[in-house]
């Protein structure tokens, strides 16, 4: 079987020859920065709806030394909510910069006259020190400390420390919009203000888990029954000691006790409208609809965290990293055919690859749409031989490769559209006279500018170099439908047919053996990207989980399965999963041609940087 709708043009193209700190430690951070004109704010902390009396709140900025690095706290001396549960911040604070994660932790306290609980450990985050505005109030409650730890789950490590890389200060403010689209954090109730109404909310899978930290924060005293239960439940390791490291151990390890962790959310009706019954882990995503999507294939993400939709159906569909469709009906013009491939560039054009079909007229070229929704000077391109184009991937230099499905070639541009491998591409064809590319449908870019074909009709993947001098194919296959290269240069191939995963190292050696790797729910893999951690996250076609397969260097061994047998996110009914893209902040994002929607699993993957030039790059 075939890429869908390939079905189709099956004869049609063989016709034409086809730092680990205590969890107080956040409030003896040194205090720095340069950003001191701040106004008061004040804020809850609440329990469901009751009061937490006698809690510590501490204010701080995430920090900048890494993924969980040492924050700075903001306040010379932790806050104590009072009878009401309430907290006053006095204005004049410093954050670091105006673009600095601002986030509460609040630690103790107890509800009515029970004692003090010390389990408890409560977050949330207003977002940037910019956004923050005179006179506002938030709320820190259950409810947006489960939202934090998924939002923020490549950002915050045990004992509250939330910080990113230096290099990747839009990773973790675009984790700070994703808080905000699950929760509203001035009211602690889901979902946010701003939530899409193309989007269906994870409200009630959030709001279990809210109640199950509620039972054990509501509950009287440390070591209490609920709370540990519930520390024990969320992991098969060393159990930890406060609600807020109780759900990042789950967010971390999603399939545990998945039963169990159930039974816990039904302890308190704190948070409705919950789950009514166990779900098949606890992954969190978000399933939106809108914005032209009709047969959605390539997904790609841009430096800003949008995300770009191609549209078998001759469409274009653009959202913002929230998901809300930028351009409700999508983009479309007559330019543009049938498109399975597309992908975006440094400038964050959208490249789209137009094969016969659809509008007709852009037949055999490629399209490109600039964020603001027109089309680029120049577009369509039509130079370099392109037949039937049906992928495309941009390297670090700004060169496109676009794999022409029509005659197994492949086509090499420049920016402005002009052929940089001849007037009708590669061929293929070593200097033995063996033809290397046998009807390919991907490709993807090394860190020294090879080429990775995958071949669909034939048991390999190709390498090509840039200037076309020299090939070499790798038997690791059985129909190569993906290819993604990893930050280190090892090479992952989607074996449709063999419902594997195929890997060349970067070395040339195939160490996925004559089958592949196979189990984590692999079935009809599709879609495939490797992570900032070398971790390989793959869309099965025919099947409704996503897969997770260990990188090279793991613990577990390269190409474990670190997904459950199903796969992750079974209860997110992924219908026909195509593509697969990540962002800065580790979202998955995956296309549904079945269904015509965009699922975002929240969270799951190391961040990367985008848009994808080349291999994986960690930002």
């Amino acid at each position: 079987m075939i890429k869908p709708g390939i079905h189709a043009l099956l004869s049609l193209t063989t016709v034409a020859a086809l730092s680990g700190c205590a969890s107080n430690s956040i409030n003896s951070v040194t205090i720095v920065g340069t950003t001191s004109n701040t106004p008061a704010l004040t804020g809850k902390v609440l329990a469901g709806g009751s009061p937490i009396i006698s809690a510590s709140v501490q204010m701080s900025a995430a920090g900048t030394s890494g993924n969980g690095s040492a924050p700075t706290a903001l306040l010379p001396a932790a806050l104590t909510t009072d009878s009401t549960g309430s907290f006053s911040v006095p204005a004049g604070y410093t954050c670091p910069s105006s673009g600095s994660i601002v986030y509460f932790v609040s630690t103790g306290g107890h509800v009515g006259s029970g004692s003090t609980n010390s389990s408890t450990e409560l977050m949330s985050s207003p977002g940037a020190c910019s956004a923050l505005t005179p006179t506002s109030t938030y709320v820190v409650n259950e409810l947006t400390t489960v939202a934090s730890a998924y939002a923020f789950a490549q950002f915050l490590s045990a004992g509250a420390q939330l910080g990113a890389t230096s290099t990747n200060t839009s990773g973790i403010t675009l984790a700070a919009g994703t808080l905000a689209n699950l929760v509203n954090v001035k009211t602690g109730t889901g979902p946010g203000s701003a939530f899409p109404a193309t989007g269906t909310s994870p409200i009630n899978k959030l709001n279990a888990l809210a109640n199950a930290l509620n039972a054990c924060v509501a509950s009287t005293g440390s070591g209490n029954s609920a709370c540990s239960t519930l520390f024990a439940s969320v992991t098969t390791g060393t159990p930890p000691a406060n609600t807020l490291d109780a759900v990042l151990a789950l967010v971390k390890s999603p399939a545990t006790n998945v039963g169990a962790i159930y039974k816990l959310t039904t302890a308190s009706n704190a948070y409705a409208p919950a789950l009514s019954a166990a779900p098949s882990d606890w992954t969190l995503f978000i399933t939106y609809t809108g914005g032209g999507m009709n047969e959605p294939s390539a997904v790609a993400i841009d430096s800003k965290g949008n995300v770009w939709v191609a549209n078998y159906a001759s469409t274009a569909s653009y959202f913002t990293n929230t998901g809300s469709p930028v351009y409700p009906t999508g983009l479309t013009n007559s330019t543009l055919g049938n498109i399975y491939g597309g992908t975006v560039d440094a400038n964050d054009v959208m490249w789209l690859a137009n094969q016969p079909g659809g509008n007709n007229n852009g037949a055999n070229s490629v399209s490109l749409y600039t964020p603001g929704g027109t089309p680029a000077t120049g577009s369509p391109y039509t130079s370099g031989g392109l037949n039937f184009p049906i992928s495309i991937a941009v390297d670090q230099t700004g060169v496109s490769w676009v794999v022409d499905y029509g005659n197994s070639h492949l086509t090499l541009l420049s920016n402005s559209g002009a052929a940089l491998a001849g007037a009708t591409g590669y061929d293929g064809v070593d200097s033995k006279g063996h033809g290397n590319f046998i009807f390919p449908v991907a490709v993807a870019v090394d860190t020294n500018r090879n080429g990775w074909v995958a071949n669909q009709s034939s048991n390999t993947v190709t390498k090509v170099s840039a200037d076309g001098s020299s090939y070499t194919s790798y038997a690791c296959c059985d129909g190569a439908s993906g290819v993604s290269v990893d930050a280190n240069n090892n090479v992952w191939v989607a074996n449709y047919f063999g419902d594997s995963i195929g890997l060349v190292s970067a070395a040339g050696a195939i160490l996925s053996g004559s089958t592949g790797f196979t189990g984590g729910g692999v079935t009809h893999p599709q879609g495939i990207e490797a992570d900032g951690a070398g971790t390989v996250w793959v869309a099965n076609y025919r099947a409704a989980g996503v897969s997770e397969i260990a990188g090279v260097g793991s613990k577990a061994g390269a190409g474990a399965p670190l997904s459950p047998s199903n796969g992750f996110g079974v209860d997110a009914n992924l219908l026909e999963a195509f593509a697969l893209a990540i962002d800065a902040s580790g979202n998955l994002w995956i296309t549904n041609f079945g269904s015509n929607t965009l699922t975002e699993f929240i969270g799951m993957a190391a961040p990367v940087k985008t848009p994808l030039l080349g291999s994986t790059r960690i930002p």
